[in-house]
């Protein structure tokens, strides 16, 4: 440990990172400004000083031994703290300064960050929001890579959460919407059946909502068509159930306001058991800076909002 604490440098740890976020040694390289052998040298003596093989090289790129992920959730808290120590020495600057760098899911991205960043303009004027909008599992990457500084996002399998906390902010279930005079709602108390007879709108595979849309089938009997659309874009999918006869499977966040507004109606089909979590994740010991802290407890009111409309929230029998 003794040797370890005298021959860590602060280049060993950044170039450790580079790598860790770029995937690939060349490319790593060319963010910091070096050359490839000097990019392989480096790590090869944090890996000697380590004891362990971090990297994992080879003709397509570099990915991270599972020694490597449990290093990198430190080597970013380093380089955070570090940030945070820079931060806190430029005094009366600090929110004027600071970018926020928000992962949010596409189904909840819409539900939660525009009250809360109306609100957040008002506190950190000059804070810049930089928001980027991707399924579960690569949210988490660019979390532990330190490329974002939190998610709003759902918890996954217990390797792709090492370092990271997980907050609940609310559970939301399923809901079978179409657009309003939709051919469905006229002929009364539509099924399930009848629905799946018209396009489905739903998630890509691999995500939790696909997961549930078709464990809820297959728990009624059913199985999703084979012809049916499938896109993370929520603004494509709601586009596509206004303009057309598509019936659109989508977590209530996802569909809540153009409910209340009456552009869609929610299908009077039951979706008891299809609810999941949504929660804010974070490097267990990252120290995030004063505008991230400020628009986190902005989503966390926002979602307490969610959670007292969730309770009046009633599934069609």
């Amino acid at each position: 440990m003794e040797h370890f604490n005298n021959r860590i440098r602060l280049r060993h740890i950044h170039c450790f990172v580079a790598v860790a976020q770029e995937q690939h040694l060349g490319k790593a390289a060319g963010k910091l400004s070096l050359s490839q052998p000097a990019i392989s040298k480096t790590l090869l003596e944090l890996e000697e000083l380590v004891g362990n093989r971090l990297v994992e090289r080879g003709r397509f790129g570099a990915r991270l031994t599972r020694e490597g992920q449990t290093f990198l959730t430190h080597a970013v808290s380093v380089l955070d703290a570090l940030d945070g120590a820079k931060r806190a020495m430029q005094v009366g600057s600090i929110t004027a300064t600071e970018a926020v760098y928000v992962g949010a899911l596409p189904t909840v991205a819409p539900d939660l960050l525009p009250p809360a960043l109306a609100v957040f303009r008002g506190i950190c004027p000059e804070a810049k929001v930089d928001i980027q909008i991707a399924a579960n599992a690569p949210l988490l990457d660019k979390l532990q890579a330190g490329e974002v500084d939190f998610v709003l996002g759902r918890m996954a399998d217990p390797q792709m959460m090492v370092g990271v906390s997980f907050e609940l902010l609310y559970v939301e279930p399923l809901a079978v919407v179409a657009r309003a005079g939709h051919p469905l709602f006229a002929a009364g108390a539509a099924s399930l059946n009848e629905a799946i007879t018209y396009p489905l709108i739903v998630s890509t595979k691999g995500t939790v909502p696909r997961h549930n849309t078709e464990s809820y089938l297959q728990s009624r009997g059913l199985s999703l068509p084979a012809n049916c659309i499938e896109t993370l874009s929520v603004s494509l999918a709601r586009q596509i159930a206004i303009q057309s006869d598509a019936v659109w499977i989508a977590s209530v966040g996802a569909v809540r306001e153009d409910i209340a507004q009456g552009v869609l109606q929610q299908l009077p089909v039951a979706t008891e058991g299809t609810e999941e979590p949504v929660g804010l994740l974070h490097r267990s010991d990252a120290s995030l800076g004063y505008s991230a802290r400020e628009l986190m407890k902005l989503l966390r009111a926002t979602a307490a909002g969610r959670r007292s409309s969730a309770k009046s929230w009633t599934f069609p029998s």
